[in-house]
């Protein structure tokens, strides 16, 4: 029998995940399933509901037969967009692209969808659109398999680090300190801002607010996932960090997840050998558990998802030093937007260049000018260079930035003076540096840029649930 139940009668009977049953289930087993519509199709005799629960990709097609009671009222209710459980028998299915289908046995809706107001039709809408409604576009088939992916890369994340003994360390979010000497940050205090007090210089007075100085939101959790790596040797970061740039660009987050290993006793060819492992890793972690969704944006998004991938997986890194890369890039047969000097930092269009029409595989740059570095890299012999490196990988370009610390204490307070920066703000830093020092590297991973990579996605802003940028923090 097939019955519309309300709330008040519905059972808390155990059901299966439609990914379990897409991939398990079989002929004459009866299941139940919760999800929610995508589509309706009626027929003379029976009529077809799609259901997803966000497990997979793919929809269970639902049958339901019109001789059963209820039928007319069900249908009505029975919308794109209306949330369901559906318990029945699996049955062979006899159309192309699907191996089983559920013929509907009891349904019990739990909350029904107005069809002339709901904003997710069957069609294509825009990504743009669809960011006008985050609290809904979780159900298009593009963002349920982006946050799939999101979550299988991190999940593999703290997989690739706990296998190789590092441990996790929760780096602040509130901090003192701008650790690359950006200024980009944003402010955080409990003044009254309508009545903020002052010195008597008409400075505002810190000394007042809950911390006695100016706090921010971090930017990094590095120079904190220092400390612990000289105590506890190999660690790592996950979390979120945030960045105050007015930017409206595909690129930019004002909240975004950083990933960040730090590790005593490594040096720089130590650290790019990590990243290019944990590169490796992550895209194949998520081959493995998400292929259907990588097939998706293969064939929906960007049809080089699935060869960047295995390029990314089977090939040994090139390395090149940055006067290298700069010397390939002034002998390239084509007009920069930006032109190419040494001493310059490379654009978005450099680091694409090379790792995709130059060398056609991720490219690892090293030893960077010192002028256009943070002040915690370590400073190579020849005076004019720092050991750090980045990691290019085709479609994004810079992927990871990393680099070997500077552990000797003089050279530190050299950076430091030169870049602008109080030394007494960075005394515990400082203090490293004088107790117990020792070579230690480490690098920062975009969680974001890292999911773009997976998925083809083009704007930063369709890889994270709820975008946070310029005039936008309503979900």
């Amino acid at each position: 029998m097939c019955q519309l139940r309300d709330a008040a009668t519905a059972t808390a009977m155990e059901h299966r995940k439609i990914l379990d049953i897409l991939r398990h289930g079989h002929a004459d087993e009866t299941v139940i399933v919760q999800g929610w519509i995508r589509t309706k199709r009626e027929l003379k005799n029976f009529s077809f509901v799609e259901v997803n629960d966000g497990s997979a990709l793919a929809n269970l097609q639902v049958v339901i037969a019109r001789e059963l009671p209820d039928y007319p009222d069900l249908l009505k209710q029975l919308n794109t967009g209306a949330s369901v459980e559906v318990k029945g028998t699996l049955v062979d299915s006899p159309a192309k692209g699907q191996r089983l289908e559920l013929q509907a046995e009891e349904i019990h809706l739990y909350g029904g969808v107005d069809s002339e107001t709901y904003p997710l039709q069957k069609k294509r809408h825009s990504f743009e659109f669809l960011r006008s409604i985050a609290h809904l576009r979780s159900r298009t088939n593009t963002l349920g398999a982006v946050f799939r992916v999101r979550n299988s890369a991190a999940n593999a994340v703290h997989q690739f680090f706990q296998e190789r003994g590092f441990l996790w360390i929760h780096t602040p979010i509130l901090t003192s300190s701008d650790c690359e000497g950006a200024g980009e940050l944003f402010s955080v205090t409990q003044f009254d801002l309508a009545n903020v007090p002052k010195t008597e210089d008409q400075d505002v007075d810190y000394r007042q607010d809950f911390f006695g100085k100016p706090a921010y939101l971090t930017v990094s959790g590095q120079l904190e996932a220092e400390v612990m790596a000289l105590a506890l040797r190999d660690v790592y970061t996950f979390g979120p960090t945030f960045r105050a740039e007015n930017s409206n660009t595909s690129r930019h987050l004002a909240e975004f997840w950083m990933i960040e290993p730090e590790m005593a006793f490594c040096d720089l060819n130590q650290d790019m050998d990590l990243a290019e492992d944990f590169l490796k890793f992550i895209v194949n972690a998520v081959l493995n558990t998400c292929p259907e969704d990588l097939e998706f944006f293969n064939k929906r998004i960007d049809s080089t998802v699935l060869s960047r991938a295995d390029g990314i997986i089977t090939s040994n890194f090139e390395r090149l030093t940055y006067s290298e890369a700069i010397a390939k890039l002034q002998q390239a047969n084509k007009a920069f937007e930006f032109p190419v000097e040494w001493g310059m930092d490379l654009q978005s269009e450099h680091e694409r260049y090379l790792t995709e029409e130059l060398i056609g595989k991720p490219v690892i740059v090293y030893d960077y000018p010192i002028g256009i570095k943070a002040f915690y890299m370590r400073a190579n012999d020849d005076g004019n260079t720092v050991a750090a490196m980045d990691v290019l990988a085709p479609q994004i370009g810079e992927i990871i930035g990393g680099s070997q610390r500077e552990e000797r204490l003089d050279l530190l307070q050299q950076r430091l003076h030169a870049s602008g920066l109080d030394e007494q703000d960075y005394w515990w830093y400082l203090d490293l540096r004088r107790y117990g020092t020792v070579p230690h590297a480490g690098f920062g991973l975009g969680f974001e840029r890292l999911v773009q990579l997976i998925t083809g996605m083009t704007n930063i802003r369709d890889v994270i649930p709820f975008p946070r940028s310029p005039m936008n923090i309503d979900f």
